[in-house]
């Protein structure tokens, strides 16, 4: 019951098919003479051998993708883009309020100076101690020469012993001075080592602080397009927060699910035609720039990243088709100027035994750039218009030239 519905259905579109044909086939073309046979040419239908492609569908991705956030938390002050802009390399994108990390600066560059000004004290207290030491070696060595000397000046008893022991105090006296000296020289060095890591410890705070700076104004990080705004003047940034998406729209890539089935058919180099609907279904030569390790366990299919020469009219997120080549098959085609499309009925003529032609439906395939598959309407060795189809109705004479 449904078969004679469905043929039903088909004579009902045949016919009107061929009464549109009837009133429209001659388009703008002069409408032959009645009765003259129209000269057209004809293709014999035969079987050969085409390219078996597999087609794998994706979407265009940028190869490079960077989304920015905020390193630090505040108000953001500014934002100098919108969706679609293009920038360049280092260029403020957005600025975040930046008072907190300037006085930050500011005190960490009190916090130098100030141990540079006690760096430089203790340098004076260092030099100026050593002066007392050689002041205090120098009295040592002379109580040493006069204690040596009332020694043997004793010995002749040329001296009193008490005038010996105050030269042998005096030169206790100085050698104690001059431990002293080394001492107090000793210590304020350990001081400077002290006041050295303070610098070293404000020099860092100094550099932190330059770099909290930097973090208030977010810069692009390469030269590319604005794809997504996440913030707007006022809001508060946090660290983490996405603010902007920006493509580098010089390099774009196919990412298409393979099959699992058919992942032996790509390799890492392959060149693969990629078609792009958007762009009038534009051929692109492409070539496989990576291939996933992992299969998708929902879908059983692997995603094959295909590198895309710089093109015009390349945009985030468009479709596209990789075509990859799986040998050869048997296929009945036809020239794609043999087609005679009536909305979404597809026909062809071909001409019968008596020099009539004839429409018929067909089911059209996969299509090269010049040709269709035929699955099913005619047969191998059937004569088909491919030159003339547009002032023929059905059932017309034709006088045929062979191609």
């Amino acid at each position: 019951m449904n078969s004679m519905k469905s043929g039903v259905v088909l004579a009902a579109a045949i016919a009107v098919a061929l009464s549109v044909t009837a009133c429209t086939g001659t388009d703008e073309h002069q409408a032959p003479v009645a009765g003259e046979a129209v000269r057209v040419t004809t293709e014999v239908v035969s079987a050969s051998s085409v390219a078996d492609r597999y087609e794998a569908v994706g979407t265009v991705n940028p190869k490079v993708t960077s989304v920015l956030a905020s390193e630090t938390m505040g108000q953001v002050t500014a934002v100098h883009v919108r969706e679609g802009d293009r920038v360049r390399a280092g260029q403020v994108l957005v600025e975040i309020d930046a008072r907190a990390a300037t006085a930050q600066v500011s005190k960490a560059g009190a916090g130098r100076r100030e141990a540079e000004q006690s760096l430089e004290e203790v340098d004076r207290s260092i030099a100026a101690a050593e002066q007392s030491l050689t002041a205090a070696e120098a009295q040592a060595n002379l109580a040493r020469v006069t204690r040596d000397r009332y020694a043997k000046l004793l010995e002749r008893r040329s001296v009193s012993r008490q005038e010996f022991d105050e030269m042998e105090a005096r030169h206790r006296v100085a050698a104690a001075q001059v431990e002293s000296a080394k001492s107090s020289i000793a210590a304020m060095r350990s001081r400077r080592r002290a006041v050295e890591a303070r610098m070293d410890q404000a020099g860092a705070d100094v550099q932190s602080a330059a770099i909290a700076l930097t973090h208030q104004r977010v810069t692009a990080p390469f030269a590319g397009i604005v794809t997504k705004k996440s913030v707007e003047k006022g809001a508060m940034a946090t660290p983490g927060t996405p603010l902007l998406t920006i493509d580098d729209d010089r390099a774009y890539r196919l990412e298409a699910s393979v099959e699992e089935a058919f992942a032996g058919l790509v390799n890492v180099g392959d060149a693969v035609p990629v078609f792009i609907a958007s762009l009038g279904d534009l051929r692109i030569e492409g070539r496989v720039g990576e291939i996933s390790p992992a299969s998708d366990p929902a879908s059983r299919s692997l995603m094959v990243k295909i590198d895309l020469p710089a093109t015009s009219g390349l945009r985030t997120g468009i479709f596209g088709r990789a075509d990859f080549l799986r040998g050869e098959r048997s296929a009945l085609t036809v020239p794609k100027s043999a087609l005679v499309e009536r909305g979404q009925i597809v026909s062809v003529y071909v001409v019968d035994g008596e020099g009539k032609a004839r429409l018929r439906v067909i089911t059209t395939g996969k299509s090269t750039a010049d040709r269709v598959d035929v699955l099913s309407g005619v047969a191998e060795g059937d004569r088909v218009v491919v030159v003339g189809a547009d002032q023929l109705t059905d059932g017309r004479t034709v006088s045929e030239t062979p191609r």
